[in-house]
């Protein structure tokens, strides 16, 4: 039964009261700026308690899909073993988060046991090599003009900005825009050659017979050019832009995510993987009607759960070039679409959850406060930079209060499905 029609809606409650007596339901859930605040450094993140054990509590209900990764010295795993203060308690008592990182390539279970379905031994070893290239390269970069930074100065923003992950490794900029907060300049410069030398790292690919294997994902990014490369968001002023310059294995897009956590849901509760036991996202369509018309065709609509979509990170900006084109982009708007598709199609009450993460350290478009002044209807001057009025995609609920509020309201809804 659909309780909520309307779209962006304050009220969770209806939706909390939905959701606990919905039997075959499913989160798929972003992590950075969802359940914990989006910080300037990975390695100061904290994952709360409660939360952790709210995930468990919700076991086969809940799925992450996140483009950030499970392990490695800035993985979440690395998170919940502090929290919870021992690695063999996160084990015995299936604690870690289940799902997807890597943007669908690195695979989990609750008890840890992760795997990387579809991807080589040569892949992995050239993304071993990349964070050091991105560090010499980086320093080499930061010593010269325009910047010409000591070594004492390079040294902490390196520490900060070049992500080791095992499987996309990463450029986080956040750093230097603080850095050259009166200096917008240098950080567009600096935001402009670290698309270069990520691409400078995909020539090094091709050039390893690896052609085909990887492609930069921008974090926030004004979606895909008519080539399906995805559009940096420049820096303008008052706005960061592309914080986050990921090299990624291809075919590692969250929304084919989406189809590979529905496969394994599936065969949880049916015994059989409608898209095969081996289906991952590199082998699936690499377009997102595709994907719908492949659910349609393989996917039993009797066993397909009410799937919920959270995410915080949505843009949304007319071209400079032509005032009636919009250039919608964010890593989470092509799962959370797949979302409201899927619901269409299987006529599901699937939801769509935004979180507003712009209360971190990291600059990102956030709701206006004149968002409850709104004319009903009409929402779009509180939402600009992260959605617009004829956007195809739906926001249901906004938690105005960012990961402290989705927390809560996660923490209540698996307590009440545990007591129902």
């Amino acid at each position: 039964m659909i309780v909520n029609d309307c779209v962006f809606s304050l009220d969770c409650a209806p939706l909390l009261d939905s959701l606990v007596s919905t039997d075959n339901l499913l989160i798929i859930q972003d992590l950075d700026g969802v359940c914990m605040d989006l910080v300037r450094d990975p390695l100061t993140r904290t994952l709360p308690h409660h939360y952790i054990l709210a995930a468990r509590q919700l076991d086969g209900h809940f799925q992450v899909l996140t483009n950030g990764e499970h392990i490695g010295s800035r993985g979440v795993n690395s998170l919940v073993e502090q929290t919870v203060g021992a690695v063999s308690d996160c084990r015995d008592q299936g604690l870690y988060l289940p799902g997807l990182a890597a943007g669908g390539v690195q695979l989990q279970d609750r008890y840890g046991q992760v795997s990387h379905p579809g991807v080589s031994a040569e892949e992995l070893a050239f993304l071993t090599e990349a964070p050091r290239f991105l560090t010499e390269s980086l320093q080499r970069l930061l010593s010269r003009p325009p910047y010409s930074l000591d070594r004492a100065t390079i040294a902490p923003l390196l520490a900060s900005s070049v992500l080791d992950n095992p499987v996309s490794p990463t450029l986080n900029i956040n750093a230097f825009y603080h850095h050259w907060h009166a200096q917008p300049a240098l950080y567009g410069q600096l935001q402009a050659d670290s698309a270069e030398l990520l691409q400078q790292l995909l020539g090094e690919a091709a050039r390893r017979g690896l052609q085909r294997s990887f492609f930069i994902h921008y974090a926030p990014n004004l979606g895909r050019d008519a080539a399906g490369r995805e559009r940096m968001r420049p820096a303008q002023a008052g706005s960061a832009g592309t914080t986050d310059l990921q090299f990624m294995l291809r075919g590692a897009v969250k929304e084919a995510g989406v189809l590979v956590i529905l496969n394994r849901v599936y065969q949880q509760r049916t015994g059989v993987y409608p898209l095969g036991e081996d289906f991952n996202v590199r082998e699936a369509p690499s377009n997102s009607d595709a994907l719908l018309q492949l659910a349609v065709e393989r996917f039993d609509p009797a066993h397909m759960p009410r799937l919920v979509g959270v995410g915080d990170t949505l843009t949304s900006s007319p071209d400079e070039r032509d005032a009636a084109t919009w250039l919608r982009g964010g890593s989470d708007r092509g799962f959370l679409t797949l979302v409201q598709a899927l619901g269409v199609a299987f006529e599901q009450d699937n939801r769509v959850l935004y979180i507003d993460s712009s209360h971190g350290e990291v600059q990102r478009p956030g709701v206006h406060g004149d968002y409850l002044r709104a004319q009903p209807g009409e929402p779009w001057p509180a939402l600009q930079g992260i959605t617009d009025a004829d956007d195809p995609l739906r926001i249901n609920s906004v938690f105005l209060g960012g990961p402290a509020q989705y927390i809560g309201f996660f923490c209540a809804l698996a307590e009440a499905r545990l007591t129902r």
